[in-house]
């Protein structure tokens, strides 16, 4: 292990252990997270997300950091995508179990809320499907021609306030990664599960752990862009 691999530990240490060690700074974050979902949710996915994208960068090209790569402008934009997912994840968490139930699967509202039991599995499982089939997918393009965008101004802040060509990006993918890769494998088989586990957590932990799959995503967008290399 490298030094600045040890730095990346102790940096992700200490954004984690002090809620751990300390209860009223744990209670601080349950309470600001009820008050201000939205907030928090953009700053869980600026920071966690966007440590995500560092981690895939190192690796991509054995460093953290590189000349052009744009971790700021990368995480405004992880913290607006942020917003989105928290959004999401309500319109999907409620909307989910209301059709479940429309489709003669009693109970699938209150079980979600309630203790762990098959119901609550199969409700979450259903949720997670939901999600990933129908915002998923267009979270993800809307993700790469931003990242595309900030490429394309070499990682300038100027890439936030200059029009994005969506499409001349959209375009440009190699949507034979993007496809076969991105949305093919790991929609099915890695978020279909992880988020699964996210509904069957109670609600305030829900946004936090899906930002903490973003360092998660990271790795996944290094692996995709080392495979569109090799095409």
């Amino acid at each position: 292990m490298k030094l600045k691999d040890l730095y990346m530990i102790m940096f992700l240490a200490i954004l984690f252990l002090p809620f751990v060690i300390f209860p009223a700074l744990y209670k601080f974050y349950i309470n600001a997270n009820t008050a201000h979902p939205i907030l928090l949710a953009m700053v869980k996915f600026g920071v966690l997300a966007t440590t995500g994208e560092l981690i895939g960068l190192r690796i991509k090209t054995g460093n953290y950091f590189a000349k052009g790569f744009g971790i700021l402008p990368r995480a405004v934009v992880w913290a607006l995508l942020g917003s989105t997912i928290a959004i999401a994840f309500k319109i999907f968490s409620v909307g989910t179990p209301a059709c479940l139930e429309y489709l003669g699967i009693s109970g699938a509202a209150e079980a979600i809320k309630g203790d762990f039991s098959a119901l609550k599995l199969l409700t979450a499982f259903c949720i997670s499907v939901c999600l990933n089939m129908a915002y998923a997918p267009v979270m993800m393009t809307f993700h790469k021609i931003t990242d595309t965008h900030i490429a394309m101004n070499h990682g300038s802040l100027r890439s936030l306030i200059r029009p994005i060509p969506f499409a001349k990006i959209f375009a440009g993918i190699n949507w034979n990664v993007q496809w076969n890769f991105v949305y093919k494998k790991t929609i099915p088989f890695f978020w279909f599960p992880a988020h699964t586990i996210t509904f069957l957590l109670p609600g305030h932990f829900q946004v936090l752990f899906a930002a903490i799959l973003g360092i998660v995503l990271g790795i996944i967008l290094a692996v995709a862009a080392v495979m569109n290399k090799k095409k």
